[in-house]
């Protein structure tokens, strides 16, 4: 609302803003599903089609967001550079813009994922440049595969048969797999927070360590162990 009032001002339609100094608290007890890429095997290995396994796979490999990975078409995919397009995202079947400025542009495309795209290509009915790379097979590839259907239908009962605790009610879809990206990437590959964020294509830093990536156990238990060391305490030791 504040962000309105200020236009209203700048365009001269009211003389001030009323909610200037509201102060409304943004805090979530919302904590997204991550998982590991043991578990992202196995929904692999889950007995889905070759347009869902090639579409489970390229989110995590690409960190694309589902709306990204939606819009993208056969012409998108530099072969040769061994990199993807990323220049729009798909709003109910319609292309529209990017996130955010720095979302446009390319991500790198590893050969083995590469391959998998190619052998996606060769098996598909829509292999036309203008086409979608995961087309909507009800709608005879005019509009990509419906998000909503696809992790209704199968990803979240693989991710369930995976061993994926998904409450009744708790929200499990694409860009859980881009979640445990960047968890995996900064907490058990110890890749650079500057690399991921790079990699996730995020405008500031703070946006892939506070929402991209949650507290190690393991780590956080691990550094606890080492301060006991230090301080000379041992599991043996007794009040």
């Amino acid at each position: 609302m504040s962000r309105i009032y200020k236009v209203g001002i700048v365009h001269e339609l009211v003389t001030k803003n009323p909610v200037l100094h509201v102060e409304t608290g943004c805090k979530s007890n919302h904590r997204a599903i991550v998982i590991t890429p043991a578990q992202t095997l196995s929904i692999l290995k889950f007995p889905i089609g070759n347009l869902h396994f090639t579409l489970v796979l390229t989110c995590p490999a690409t960190a694309l967001r589902s709306s990204e990975i939606l819009a993208l078409r056969w012409a998108d995919i530099m072969w040769v550079e061994d990199r993807i397009r990323v220049s729009k995202r798909s709003s109910k079947g319609r292309d529209g813009e990017t996130k955010t400025e720095s979302s446009d542009g390319y991500v790198p495309m590893h050969p083995a994922l590469g391959h998998h795209l190619q052998r996606w290509r060769s098996q598909t009915l829509h292999k036309k440049d203008r086409d979608f790379v995961f087309p909507s097979l009800k709608a005879h590839g005019r509009v990509p595969i419906s998000s909503s259907v696809f992790v209704a239908d199968h990803l979240r009962p693989a991710a369930k048969a995976a061993g994926v605790q998904i409450r009744d009610g708790h929200w499990f879809g694409l860009h859980n797999l881009r979640h445990s990206l960047s968890n995996w990437l900064v907490n058990k590959a110890k890749v650079e927070p500057k690399t991921v964020q790079g990699i996730l294509r995020h405008s500031r830093i703070q946006t892939t360590l506070d929402l991209y990536t949650q507290e190690d156990s393991d780590e956080a238990r691990g550094a606890q162990g080492k301060f006991l060391k230090a301080a000379g305490v041992s599991s043996g030791m007794v009040q």
